[in-house]
């Protein structure tokens, strides 16, 4: 992974970090490195996460997938972290399978599209860590409905990650259903290259191996300074650019393959930094489709954004008709690829004109190696941008509370329910 941080500077953007400010950084970016290696060597809850492409078990993985090779379609069934990280791997890349998530408890959503399936070739992989979720179980015995409603076993169409004890665990158990463990000290959304969001992919025939190696690379390339580590570089610029004012972090990839990789990077940023009133926001965009929405705010709104575009360096192209239409002689003889290229350099270039601070990211190609590879680096960025914000990065108290409100409310507490409403007629 390249990063490219000249954009960010203050000679060129404002606000923007100034290169004396970043030396001084780099004390305590080693520091934090220092820190992070230790907690890795440690196994430590959190930094654990990062030692997953050396301890993921590529053939565990592809055993417990491999009931289900004759499946036209996986319903992988769990939320955010559970989620998220499956759908950014099968989503970037091409595959013959048809994938869908259930991550939200919409149940009109959720009725549409289990009426759309034919749920006797499809396979289910419920994820839950603790076994207890409460979306992701309540979708889970609503599918499991619909299966046996269909004639289905649900038995012989499930597997399963999650830890070693708790419901879901227990329910594997009595059903002899194959059963992944969730891994050990990470956080579900730091979890993508693991029993979490790996067995989507195998089963999706992607190359598990070469989506660990590229996470591999990623640790072997972990060094002390900001400027030897491309993770590094890009975390310590978003949290410097964070505290001189650039509170929102846009990612804008420049290949619809990786629009999920945008969500699934604002659930790591906002979950892993957002604590004690700090954290930059993330938002979402997708070149070049938002440079007709949301880049008219970027470049003239506030001045309180990093914009990180994010491109493959090669893609597969189509080239472009000739036509006899006036005015687009100058698509003659190019290709989507070529225009989709110009839109982002002009985009970047728009942007540094008018002094936004903005971060380029680019990974060789959009497949499995370049993948396992930018996920890594994105999580260790993500880590030691929490380092130098002193935050609880691992950690999401303000999630566990909305688990425990809504648990309430299901329940009957009809005092939390009066403190959260407020009725205008």
């Amino acid at each position: 992974m390249n990063v490219d941080i000249g954009n960010a500077l203050a000679a060129e953007a404002t606000p923007g970090v100034p290169r004396a400010a970043l030396e001084r950084l780099d004390d305590r970016v080693a520091d934090a490195h220092d820190r992070i290696a230790a907690g890795m060597a440690d196994g430590e809850f959190g930094y654990a996460a990062l030692n997953l492409p050396e301890r993921a078990d590529a053939d565990a993985i592809r055993a417990a997938v491999d009931p289900f090779e004759d499946s036209d379609v996986l319903l992988t069934v769990g939320i955010g972290g559970s989620a998220l990280g499956a759908a950014t791997l099968v989503d970037a890349l091409d595959s013959d399978l048809d994938c869908y998530f259930l991550d939200n408890v919409d149940p009109e959503y959720v009725a549409a599209l289990l009426d759309g399936l034919d749920l006797s070739s499809t396979a289910m992989h419920v994820v839950s860590r603790s076994g207890t979720t409460a979306e992701t179980l309540a979708n889970f015995l609503v599918v499991r409905e619909a299966m046996t409603d269909a004639g289905v076993d649900w038995t012989d169409r499930t597997f399963v990650t999650t830890g070693r004890a708790g419901n879901l665990r227990e329910l594997a158990d009595e059903h002899a259903l194959p059963a992944l463990d969730a891994p050990e000290g990470a956080p579900g959304r730091f979890s993508v290259l693991s029993t979490v969001g790996l067995p989507a992919a195998a089963l999706a025939g992607h190359d598990v191996d070469e989506l660990l190696a590229g996470g591999r690379d990623g640790m072997d390339a972990l060094a002390g300074s900001l400027f030897d580590c491309p993770a590094y570089a890009y975390g310590a610029t978003a949290y410097a650019l964070d505290v001189r004012g650039a509170g929102i972090n846009a990612m804008m990839p420049y290949a619809e393959s990786l629009e999920t990789f945008a969500e699934w990077f604002a659930q790591l940023w906002a979950e892993s930094l957002g604590k004690d009133g700090l954290g930059q926001t993330p938002a979402r965009a997708l070149g070049a489709t938002d440079q007709h929405s949301q880049l008219q705010l970027y470049r003239a709104g506030p001045r309180d954004k990093l914009v990180t575009l994010l491109r493959p360096r090669d893609r597969d192209d189509h080239g472009v008709p000739d036509t006899d239409l006036s005015g687009l002689d100058y698509l003659a003889g190019g290709s989507l690829g070529d225009l989709l290229d110009a839109e982002f350099e002009a985009t970047e270039a728009s942007l540094a004109e008018s002094g936004v601070p903005n971060v380029r990211i680019e990974i060789p190609a959009v497949d499995e190696r370049s993948l396992g590879r930018l996920l890594f680096d994105v999580e260790a960025a993500c880590v030691l941008a929490g380092e130098l914000y002193g935050v609880e990065t691992f950690t999401q108290p303000a999630v566990e509370w909305g688990k425990d409100a809504a648990r309430g409310l299901l329940r009957g507490d009809q005092a939390l329910r009066e403190k959260t409403e407020l009725v205008v007629d």
